[in-house]
Parts: C-alpha cells; structure tokens; sequence
C-alpha cells in the first residue's frame, strides 16, 4: 500500500521524467532486465532507461563512471536515483519491498556466486529499491570484488536483522545517502 501512495504522489515526476528521456534520447523510456528475487525467483525489473544501449542477457556490463554509454538525462537519472522509481511497479506487483538488497543481474548472480562465500542468502528476502548495504555508502557499482564482498557483507547482515524497525531506520536514511551520492553515476 506504501508503494501505491508513493507511485501517486509521484506521478507527476514520472510523467516528466518519462517525457525528458524520450526528448533526450531515442529508444524506449523504461529499461527492462531479468533479475532474481525471492528464493531465486526470476522477475523482470523496471527503471527508467538511462543509457543508450539497452542491455539483457550474457553480456551485462557495468556501468562506470564517465561510461559513453550514459545519456545526458541518465546522469542526473542515476546520481540521483530517480532512474529507480518505476521499481514501486515491482513492489506493487510484489517482486520486490521498498527495502532489501538490490538485485543484480543474473549472469552477475551466477558469477558472485561463485566468488562470495554465501551470497545467495541475500536471495532469502526479496529484493529492494534500498537497501541496508545503499544507507551504508554501498551504492552504485562494484567494480571490484572487494566492494561485492563488503556490499554483499551488509546485505547479509540485513538478511538476519530483517524485522519493520531496521526498513524504516532505512527508509529514514535514504535520502540522506542519496544526497551523498557516492558511488552514484
């Protein structure tokens, strides 16, 4: 109901970022990929499309900072998180919660897994526009393994405290990180 109250209120920032990305760039206005949620449970997430190719399946690479493939709009889109809004369609739906680790792309799931002792444990709640490990400065990419690692670290920590007093302590934080934007392009 929160995502709902949320999504209405907003939709007039919606509408406007819709309507930028389409004036800035050509291609769809959302970005659309297959990330696992739940117990492993294939969904496809929902952003704003912020770069010029759109990608999907074996070949996700990640964005870095100065990435050609960034758009005008998509900078500002990215640093400032709007780029995840149309994730409350995901809530609504119930493939994600307002909180919990973000979900990645599958072909970087099946990677970590492999690398990071325990890392499908983050799959025991369902995934999250923020997150625990975002609040923390673990937001943006993870260009290296150690930075999974720790990202990876605070999800798990909010996989066993998960309880309503710790996703509003997040949601309380959120802005605050987003205000900080490290890690953000």
């Amino acid at each position: 109901m929160g995502a709902l109250a949320v999504l209405v209120f907003a939709l007039p920032l919606l509408l406007a970022v819709a309507l930028w990305i389409r004036v800035d760039s050509r291609g769809p206005v959302l970005f659309r990929q297959t990330r696992l949620g739940r117990d492993g449970r294939p969904f496809r997430i929902l952003k704003f499309r912020t770069m010029t190719v759109v990608e999907d399946g074996a070949d996700v690479v990640q964005a870095e900072r100065g990435d050609v493939r960034i758009t005008f709009a998509g900078r500002f889109l990215r640093g400032s998180s709007l780029d995840e809004l149309p994730q409350l369609l995901n809530v609504i739906r119930g493939e994600m919660s307002l909180v919990g680790p973000r979900p990645h792309a599958e072909i970087h799931d099946r990677h970590y897994a492999g690398q990071i002792l325990g890392y499908e444990g983050r799959q025991a709640v369902k995934p999250g526009i923020t997150g625990w490990a975002q609040v923390s400065g673990y937001r943006g990419g993870t260009p290296t393994l150690e930075l999974m690692r720790k990202r990876v670290e605070y999800d798990l920590w909010y996989v066993r405290h998960a309880s309503l007093g710790l996703d509003l302590l997040i949601l309380a934080l959120t802005p605050f990180a987003l205000l900080r934007a490290r890690n953000a392009y």
